[in-house]
């Protein structure tokens, strides 16, 4: 095993809290200039704004969404809270990449065999086979 100096951690990049905030903010003000009357459209914009709000909340609360140390893995579960993964737990790490639109989407793949953790791109601040390869040279050898 490579020796790891202390716990890493991944975390969603600041910015994206500030985008969905602005997104709500902006969803809001669409909804006020273009509801004419319509209740409907009101509605579901600001709906659709307090979704984008509790979305935010959750990346400010619990931002770190993935963590490594000599005990294992420590991940996000629900909406706030945290959930250690004991090396001797975890089956498999891998990357699945799929192509969508012309783009391709990678997300990291934390199996337990009990359950599926997935990370993305936002989830983890970087590329999530960087962090696969992070995770497999800190994991104890079998």
């Amino acid at each position: 095993m490579d020796d790891i100096t202390g716990p890493r951690q991944w975390r969603v990049p600041s910015t994206l809290p500030a985008a969905k905030l602005a997104g709500a903010v902006l969803l809001t003000a669409l909804g006020l200039l273009f509801a004419d009357g319509d209740a409907v459209r009101l509605v579901l914009a600001i709906l659709t704004a307090a979704v984008l709000v509790v979305w935010a909340v959750r990346d400010l609360v619990a931002p770190v969404r993935l963590a490594v140390d000599p005990n294992g893995l420590t991940v996000v579960r629900g909406f706030a809270g945290h959930r250690l993964l004991p090396w001797p737990t975890i089956e498999a790490i891998t990357v699945d990449r799929r192509p969508r639109l012309g783009l391709t989407s990678e997300v990291l793949e934390i199996d337990t065999g009990e359950s599926l953790h997935l990370f993305g791109r936002f989830d983890l601040g970087t590329n999530p086979e960087e962090v696969a390869a992070e995770l497999h040279a800190a994991r104890p050898n079998p």
